[in-house]
């Protein structure tokens, strides 16, 4: 793990295991993006953003819930100019404080992350990456090696495979190596609503040799290279087929940029507002819940998959899967 804290995981364990509650708040933050890239749906409908005063409000009833992780995500988080205050905010209550980012921003706001505990960034390739996300990948390089040393705890590396991208997954567990940050993968979402030619050009459709890539990266993390994901994980996507029960509703509280109080980034079934209490939405809607995650068929997404399987008592995933 980057940091294991014996205190953080009797208070997850309690949280999670005897109250049945959530630890993890992942909030939609913003809504505006300094990217476009054709495989994402959020940046099209923009929506409307919580107030600052709002998230405070929502921050405080999260930890008296027992929210013990605040997850700031989508579209660019560095996009919002009052992410420090939230960061304080979240930190001053006693929260572990995550953000995700493409990282475009990330030179120019790093000052404004000192309350910011771990730092993932996407990088979804190295020759592909210019194609996929229309930026040159060394100017993101530059950008996460002056700023990788000026964090708490190791930034963290994610990539999304593809089929733009299976030739470079290699060389992007090399290079991230060779630079000191850890890695994860996850397949690519086909996200309904997105373009039938998008999932043409971008999805995976070369299954031999998506299985060949997911085969190397599994070898590599028995060699010791810093890759995040539990060889559980890894074997179960590379046939892309479900072999896990999803528990993502006893781990993570989603949150909408408008503060719909939804059940996964995926079914986007909303289960009420943090304006009603988030004590009082989750109570009501437990069977709900219950009932989206039995009959889901689930998706590849690390963080509910891996924490899904530790929530069930994986020993392997427990002891390899590197992330807080």
């Amino acid at each position: 793990m980057s940091k294991f804290s014996p205190t953080i995981a009797a208070r997850a364990v309690w949280q999670m295991r005897v109250r049945k509650r959530p630890f993890v708040l992942s909030h939609a933050i913003n809504s505006k993006c300094n990217m476009s890239c054709k495989f994402c749906e959020y940046w099209k409908d923009p929506g409307q953003e919580m107030s600052l005063d709002s998230i405070f409000k929502m921050l405080e009833d999260a930890r008296s819930f027992g929210i013990g992780v605040y997850n700031a995500w989508t579209v660019e988080p560095l996009l919002r100019d009052d992410l420090p205050q939230i960061l304080r905010f979240a930190k001053e209550l006693g929260m572990i404080t995550s953000l995700i980012t493409n990282g475009k921003l990330l030179e120019k706001r790093i000052d404004d992350l000192k309350d910011l505990d771990y730092l993932s960034v996407s990088v979804d390739g190295t020759k592909s990456y210019k194609e996929i996300r229309g930026v040159d990948l060394d100017v993101l390089l530059n950008t996460i090696m002056n700023v990788k040393d000026k964090l708490k705890n190791p930034l963290l590396m994610n990539c999304v495979i593809s089929g733009k991208n299976l030739d470079d997954i290699e060389e992007l567990v090399q290079l991230a190596q060779d630079i000191g940050v850890k890695i994860s993968f996850e397949p690519m979402y086909e996200f309904k609503g997105i373009d039938d030619g998008v999932w043409s050009s971008m999805g995976i459709r070369d299954m031999d040799k998506y299985r060949r890539t997911i085969d190397r990266v599994i070898d590599m993390k028995r060699q010791g290279y810093p890759i995040i994901n539990s060889i559980s994980y890894l074997s179960m996507i590379k046939d892309l087929k479900k072999g896990f029960n999803c528990h993502v509703n006893n781990f993570i509280l989603d949150v909408t940029l408008d503060g719909s109080i939804e059940i996964c980034r995926v079914h986007r079934e909303p289960l009420g507002n943090i304006n009603e209490g988030i004590a009082n939405v989750w109570k009501r809607s437990r069977s709900q819940q219950h009932e989206v995650t039995k009959n889901c068929e689930g998706c590849f997404f690390f963080g509910y998959v891996e924490n899904s399987m530790m929530y069930d008592m994986n020993l392997e995933v427990m002891r390899h899967y590197e992330w807080m």
